[in-house]
């Protein structure tokens, strides 16, 4: 499936789907992709679901190129740790999160899933380490934080907290869910910026809830980093031609 035309006219939604169609489509292609968000705030200016609403998009364009299944979002992770309580945050333990998707996993697989592809937005390590540890009786998981797929570490506008990476994709995806007047940059520098970067890091209690400059941000920055971020995963998870491009919107 390698051109527009070739495309599912919708993605393949496990949850519009009866059991016979579930059935024929996994025996033509067993894959699943499943979408992990977090409820989780990102500084003034952005929605508690930012995570989650750039993790469906992708979900719902790969699953209609590739017609591959799209399973249901799981909106809840383990989110980063604040020095500050935000009413809305909410988050799971890492343990919670491993035997909740392992369960998921496990009866998925005993209906003829055979590769599952999870597709999360949060780097922070306990998150990472709860999606990345899962067991299947013999089906492959492939975890992918979609943020460490294009960037380099030394990139201005690499995934911190809220910053110009995130605000820039939620202008694009929707822009009516970004207050941006409301965006503060900040930045902390030294040690917690290096821990922040490793995913072992905390929001500090004096920025605004995020890190990084998402001042920066624009909607054109935003569908060239979707754009990155989509070939990638096209080419690299479900093994796209590189020399064969897409249109994601």
């Amino acid at each position: 499936m390698n051109d527009a035309s070739s495309r599912h006219p919708r993605p393949l939604w496990l949850k519009h789907l009866t059991p016979t169609a579930v059935r024929a489509i996994l025996k033509r292609d067993p894959r699943l992709i499943v979408p992990v968000g977090t409820t989780e705030q990102h500084g003034p200016h952005l929605p508690f679901g930012a995570d989650t609403i750039i993790v469906e998009r992708l979900a719902d364009d790969l699953s209609t190129e590739f017609g591959v299944l799209r399973a249901p979002t799981l909106e809840y992770g383990v989110n980063t740790v604040t020095r500050t309580e935000y009413p809305g945050n909410a988050t799971v333990r890492r343990k919670t999160l491993h035997r909740f998707m392992n369960d998921l996993v496990g009866t998925w697989e005993a209906g003829g899933v055979d590769q599952f592809i999870i597709l999360t937005a949060h780097g922070h390590d306990p998150h990472q380490e709860a999606l990345s540890t899962l067991r299947t009786r013999g089906a492959s998981i492939r975890t992918v934080d979609i943020f460490t797929v294009p960037y380099r570490q030394e990139d201005e506008a690499m995934p911190i907290h809220g910053g110009e990476l995130d605000t820039s994709l939620l202008l694009y995806l929707n822009a009516d869910l970004v207050t941006l007047e409301e965006a503060q940059d900040f930045l902390p520098s030294g040690r917690r910026l290096r821990g922040y970067r490793q995913a072992v890091g905390t929001i500090p209690a004096e920025s605004p809830g995020s890190l990084g400059w998402p001042t920066r941000a624009s909607v054109e920055k935003g569908r060239a980093f979707y754009q990155v971020i989509y070939e990638r995963i096209a080419v690299r998870v479900f093994g796209r031609d590189p020399t064969v491009g897409s249109e994601t919107g």
